[in-house]
């Protein structure tokens, strides 16, 4: 199995001087899942180089068992500081794509033009898309073939607009993710804030929040297996 990890460039909290990036655990929990099962992984972002981490999620309560591996593991480290550049991988390379949250995606990655590209030739070749907490933003400026709106009827979830509102970011964010998937035709859902919740559509895997990151890339395992 060869997977695709996404991550976003984007470090800036719109004009609040605050930083962001992506979220540690998002990356790091999916990471071990699929890599443990065996997977081979690469992992790209817009830029090419070190991603931005959200400060936020390198705080003391942030930290689960997978981040503790992660600062530990100096090869996976060095693996993100040496990213790819999204405009230098094909689909064609890949059985499946992940794309971890963190704000980051909200600014760079919903009009990413590599990412659009590239989500939409996964779609088309029947792979597996998976995206967790804000990184579903990614799907947003993406088409089907007949030119619709990719989430238009598709039961899917991302980051909720409470949850948004209890870290106080509302007016910060250039959009709301919940809003804003709804607004291009998706059949939104959603679980209890900050408690695990995953969607799958046909492809298309989603999760809620940092606390669904690992049942996403499970949810992503079987499909890829069963597909197998």
């Amino acid at each position: 199995m060869k997977i695709l990890i996404v991550l976003t460039s984007h470090s800036e909290m719109g004009n609040s001087g605050e930083k962001t990036g992506f979220w540690i655990e998002e990356f790091t929990t999916p990471y071990y899942v699929l890599a443990d099962a065996g997977a081979n992984i690469t992992i790209a972002s817009p830029k090419g180089g070190q991603p931005p981490v959200d400060p936020k999620s390198e705080l003391a309560d942030a930290q689960t068992p997978s981040t503790e591996r992660f600062y530990k593991d100096n090869v996976l480290i060095d693996k993100v500081a040496y990213s790819f550049k999204l405009s230098e991988v094909k689909q064609e390379d890949f059985d499946a794509v992940f794309y971890p949250g963190g704000h980051g995606p909200l600014w760079d990655l919903a009009t990413d033009k590599d990412s659009i590209q590239l989500i939409e030739a996964f779609y088309n070749h029947q792979k597996p898309i998976a995206f967790v907490c804000h990184a579903p933003a990614a799907l947003v400026n993406v088409k089907t073939k007949n030119g619709e709106s990719l989430v238009k009827g598709k039961e899917l979830t991302g980051f909720s607009n409470t949850e948004e509102e209890a870290v106080k970011l509302t007016k910060v964010v250039p959009f709301l993710l919940e809003d804003e998937l709804k607004k291009h035709g998706a059949l939104y859902s959603k679980g209890n804030d900050w408690a695990s919740y995953v969607k799958q559509d046909g492809l298309l895997i989603t999760g809620q929040n940092p606390a669904s990151s690992g049942a996403v890339a499970e949810l992503l395992l079987k499909t890829l297996t069963d597909k197998k």
